[in-house]
């Protein structure tokens, strides 16, 4: 019989804080001997350039922004073309102020990792047809109905940087609907 070699608690262990250090913004430790230590769009699109400093402004000003973009649209919510450009200008100068602080290739890698992958697609696409309802067709309730769509997977994709969170949201959902005992999986 084949023996496997176990995996060595120090490199587990390593692995883990560096998934730990990557969600945090900071770098990983230096990868071993032979590894590829950085793709071609990294190299353009990590902010190395800039300094500590000038990321943290990037950041602040993109999630301030964000933040009134989002705000301000709220005054508009009866006109769905104003409403909706802001709205949408609002998540995405948010979704921008991640990518200064760990780099906007990483943060794209991130966002389409395996188990992420299904609600970035569903947020962008609810976010590009939020738009086309509002500003192309200026229909109200499916400017509504798409801006619940993303909002959900935002929500579904920010619960899957927490340990548990999407099994909780979950729960929680299934508690709220009365989806319960063997009738079936809704979630």
């Amino acid at each position: 019989r084949a023996r496997r070699r176990p995996t060595t608690m120090p490199s587990v262990v390593q692995k883990g804080i560096d998934k730990v250090r990557l969600m945090a913004g900071l770098e990983p430790s230096a990868p071993a001997p032979g590894e590829q230590t950085a793709e071609l769009l990294d190299e353009y699109t990590s902010c190395a350039s800039l300094t500590y400093e000038q990321r943290m402004y990037g950041f602040a000003f993109c999630a301030l922004f964000g933040v009134m973009c989002s705000a301000l649209s709220s005054v508009f919510w009866t006109r769905p073309t104003k409403f909706a450009t802001l709205y949408s200008m609002g998540n995405l100068l948010s979704l921008a102020s991640t990518g200064f602080l760990t780099g906007f290739a990483r943060q794209l890698k991130n966002m389409f990792h395996g188990t992420r992958f299904a609600a970035t697609c569903v947020y962008l696409g609810a976010l590009i047809m939020t738009l086309v309802c509002a500003v192309e067709l200026k229909s109200f309730p499916l400017t509504m109905v798409f801006l619940v769509v993303q909002w959900c997977a935002l929500i579904w994709y920010c619960m899957s940087y927490i340990p548990g969170g999407r099994a909780a949201l979950k729960a929680i959902a299934k508690a709220c609907c009365g989806a319960g005992g063997e009738s079936g999986d809704f979630f």
